[in-house]
Parts: structure tokens; sequence; C-alpha cells
């Protein structure tokens, strides 16, 4: 990998999801000391990706600060058990947030009442999602939040495609009528597989995704760049930020990259959240910036930090 995601410096654990197995990487304190009580952050990776990759990176960091923090695979996803493969459900994968939480109150040296959760991309907008039912979470960030039920509606960013959504679930409709005849599932890409699938009216969130995910940049044997397209009803029937306004007076924080073409989607939620929220923007970054790169990311880090410290550790 280009850049360091600290994901072997992660304890291997595994938790329950309903009867599934959930593979997650546990990080800890410097100095541990199990006989303590530690506040945790509940970590949640972007669409098509794994923990081994930004979510640890960011895991690593927060535990360098004090926290305990717990990256996972999706259920359905790398390591974590769920059948059908390669589901990329909204409903799904916020209850994979709740039944982290779940795990983490299980833990003696986890204080249940400092429990945050942050996320990346698509784990940004699930975790916006989650607060707003999970009362355990007392504190959100997301970095370049992503609503993927927007962009199941509307396209993704820079795209202009008419009826987009009607489009969408048709070939969805296509889908589970072979795969209800007996046919194999069908299966698309999250990001442009190779460089040859790259286009002049290709989006640049896509172009820049393929360079992380598909590259020596961040690839992982795991992360392996396919959903079922039978995901997208789940996908367009879905609203990240529906109940939003209810979470107050928890607070949430909004990171994102002054150059994101995504930067709607963190302003949509932020309009839509009531006091107390906040928007720090990381100026010069785009979107997948904001993952991995060391000039973008410590800034985000150190923003994390301010905010989770005055959030869950003040008494």
């Amino acid at each position: 990998m280009l850049y360091e995601t600290h994901y072997k410096e992660g304890k291997k654990v595994t938790f329950k999801k309903f009867d599934l197995k959930i593979a997650g990487l546990l990080f800890l304190p410097d100095n541990f000391d199990e006989n303590k009580k530690y506040p945790a952050i509940v970590v949640t990776h972007p669409g098509g990706g794994v923990k081994e990759q930004c979510s640890s990176l960011y895991a690593w960091n927060l535990a360098r600060n004090g926290y305990v923090a717990l990256a996972f695979d999706a259920s359905h996803q790398g390591e974590s058990e769920g059948l059908p493969r390669y589901l990329e459900d909204p409903t799904s994968r916020v209850e994979d947030i709740r039944s982290a939480v779940d795990y983490l109150v299980t833990l003696s040296f986890v204080d249940e009442n400092k429990i945050g959760a942050m996320g990346i991309c698509a784990g940004g907008g699930y975790t916006m999602n989650a607060i707003q039912t999970e009362a355990r979470i007392k504190a959100a960030a997301g970095i370049s939040t992503w609503d993927v039920g927007d962009s199941a509606k509307n396209g993704f960013p820079g795209v202009n495609i008419p009826n987009f959504m009607q489009k969408l679930l048709n070939e969805v409709a296509e889908a589970r009528t072979k795969e209800a005849r007996g046919e194999a599932p069908l299966y698309w890409h999250y990001v442009p597989e190779t460089k040859d699938d790259i286009y002049e009216n290709t989006s640049v969130i896509q172009k820049e995704a393929h360079e992380y995910y598909r590259t020596d940049r961040c690839s992982y044997p795991t992360s392996v760049n396919k959903y079922l397209v039978s995901s997208n009803d789940k996908l367009a029937a879905w609203d990240a930020f529906a109940h939003i306004d209810t979470v107050a007076p928890r607070p949430l924080l909004f990171i994102v990259g002054s150059e994101a073409d995504t930067l709607y989607f963190t302003k949509d939620a932020y309009s839509r959240a009531k006091e107390p929220k906040e928007i720090f923007t990381v100026h010069g970054a785009t979107h997948i910036d904001l993952y991995d790169k060391p000039e973008f990311v410590n800034q985000v880090i150190n923003k994390l930090v301010e905010f989770f410290n005055k959030e869950l550790k003040n008494d």
C-alpha cells in the first residue's frame, strides 16, 4: 500500500449480528489497562471498502488519542458472514453499526455512556442514519459523507442521465427476474476496475476511487469491487438523513474537502440537522484525499479528537 493503514496493529475480533459473525479489528490505546474504562468509537468503512483500509487508519489514530476504536467489515462483505455475498443494503449496514455498539458494551473496559461513531463516505451516511435511532451513540462524525440513496435516485456527482432512477430500477427488475429463474446473480463494480473502464464522462469521484481501491495505493484482497445489482432497489428507497433533525441535542460533525465533488451531501445533511452541528472543511482536499493522504488526514484526526474529546471525555 502507498500509505500505511495500520490494520496489522488491530486485534482481530468477531461479534454477532443476529446469527452472523462480523469480523472486526479492535484498536486499543497506548499503555492500555483493562481495569480502566475508556470511551469508544465505532468506525464504518465506505461502500466497497473493508476494515483494513481507511477505517483502520482512523481507528488506529483514535486509539493513539485514548479511545477504544472498532473497525469492521460490513455483513455480506469482506471477512464478515452473510448471504448473499456482496449485498449493499443500507438498512443492514445500519444494523451492523448497532451490532458493533452491542459488542462494545460487553467489553469491561469500555464506558458504555461514552460511545461515539464515525464513518467515511457511505459509512458516514450510514453513521448519520444510525445515530437517529441508536441512543447509545452519543456523538457522530462523517468524513466525506455520502448519501447512497441520493446517488441511486439521481446518479453520481457530475452524472446527468435523464430518468436515472427509473432506468436503474428496470435493470434491478431484470436482474431479480433472472435470479428468481435460477440464473447466476448479477454484479456491478463500485468503481472502474481498470483504466480501460474510465471514459471521458466518468465522474471525478469514480476516477479517484479507482486509483484508491484498484491500484497499489490501497487495494486489499477482500475488497473485491463488486456488489449485487439487486442491491440498487434498497439503495433507491433510502434517505440517509431522513430524520437527522431528531438527533439533537447529541452533536454531529461533518468533515469534507473543499474540492470534493460530493460536498453537496454534507451540505444537505447539515441543513437538515439541528444544533449542535458543525462542518469542518479541509482546504484543497478532494473526497478521496481524506481517505489516506497524510497532509489531509492529519487535519481530520486533529478535528475528530477535538470533537470527541469534548463530547465523550468531558464529565
